[in-house]
């Protein structure tokens, strides 16, 4: 697949580098340079784009506030001089944040970090996707691998926006996969997994203690939403003595 890229920078140097880095990338296809959102947004109207390049301090338009407008088929990375942006950068879903100056290694592993979202937007999929009742693994592509994950041993899974974090008993580090909280938790076993949260799904074989409006799992709290307390207040009544 090729992924069709826009460079956006008010920077020569930095339009001139980008487009190096673009050309030998045999997965990216360069669209255009731009050296203003202004400009991009013209560029955007006429050519189909699916990767910005886009530096976030800019006149007229910043990069942060261009990212704002696009749609969820325009992905962005941004590339910028100032590392405080960076919280900021992924609020708003960008796929990555190069810190100027960032060498072709960095570019190439956000790069692949693009190709990876597309292709499992891309890829087929099932379009009912069985639950899990009666299977004891998930199958969640990370790290350009497929891998099994044992439900049992889930802790809770974390939603951020198109990103879900899976953390694992006995596991320091959360296994990170492109899915959505919606369509994981149409494949949970209900009787095993509870949305306490908009950003939460818990394992409720691993609660620990629960507490007003949080719910210990493993040693982290989490909450528990107004829209979901009557939910879990049902089921803790119905599987625990009082």
């Amino acid at each position: 697949m090729k992924i069709r890229c826009l460079i956006v920078d008010d920077e020569p140097l930095a339009r001139d580098l980008l487009e190096g880095y673009v050309r030998k990338t045999p997965f990216l296809e360069l669209v255009g340079k731009c050296r203003s959102a202004v400009e991009a947004l013209h560029v955007m109207e006429e050519q189909a784009v699916d990767l910005l390049f886009l530096d976030i301090q800019m006149p007229e338009l910043t990069g942060m506030e261009f990212s704002k407008t696009l749609g969820k088929q325009v992905r962005v990375i941004f590339t910028t001089a100032f590392d405080q942006y960076a919280l900021e950068g992924f609020k708003v879903s960008a796929l990555d944040y190069l810190l100027k100056p960032f060498s072709y290694g960095d570019f190439l592993r956000a790069a692949h970090k693009a190709k990876e979202w597309f292709e499992l937007v891309q890829s087929p999929a099932a379009p009912n996707p069985p639950r899990t009742e009666d299977k004891e693994r998930l199958l969640v592509r990370s790290e350009y691998k497929q891998i099994p994950v044992v439900l049992q041993d889930v802790l809770y899974f974390e939603g951020l926006k198109d990103y879900i974090k899976i953390f694992q008993e006995g596991e320091t580090k959360p296994i990170l996969t492109l899915m959505t909280i919606k369509s994981l938790e149409e494949q949970l076993p209900p009787d095993r997994f509870m949305r306490v949260h908009r950003s939460y799904i818990i394992n409720l074989k691993k609660i620990a203690s629960v507490e007003r409006s949080f719910v210990t799992i493993g040693h982290r709290a989490v909450p528990i939403a107004d829209k979901y307390k009557d939910q879990f207040q049902e089921y803790l009544a119905n599987h625990f003595l009082s």
